[in-house]
């Protein structure tokens, strides 16, 4: 194993790079955007019950963070639709992106 390579692997791709020559720009910050939003909706769905609980004198209250989770659920369903458009346009070219891409874009450090 070269230090190139184990540099590359540490750490996250740079922002405008791509990972081949048929990959969309946009296909990476649409995966970065997907990822943390991923998270953050995870995260807030735990806290959603209890916050409807507490909002629940208040109807408008309600209302409007039923109306916050809808449009990030949309948002979210957005940007996996751009996510597999922008992964098939790289599918029909042939190319294939490599797991070093996809461990820096998670910032998944192997051993």
């Amino acid at each position: 194993m070269t230090a190139a390579s184990t540099t590359h692997r540490n750490r996250r791709p740079p922002l405008g790079a791509t990972p081949t020559a048929s990959t969309p720009r946009w296909l990476v910050a649409v995966a970065r955007c997907d990822r943390a939003l991923s998270s953050w909706f995870i995260g807030a769905g735990f806290f959603f019950a209890p916050l409807l609980i507490i909002l629940d004198p208040w109807p408008f209250a309600v209302a409007v963070a039923w109306v916050a989770i809808s449009l990030s659920g949309l948002w979210l369903g957005l940007l996996g639709a751009f996510m597999a458009a922008g992964l098939a346009r790289v599918l029909r070219a042939g190319d294939v992106i490599p797991d070093e891409f996809w461990s820096g874009l998670l910032d998944y450090r192997r051993p």
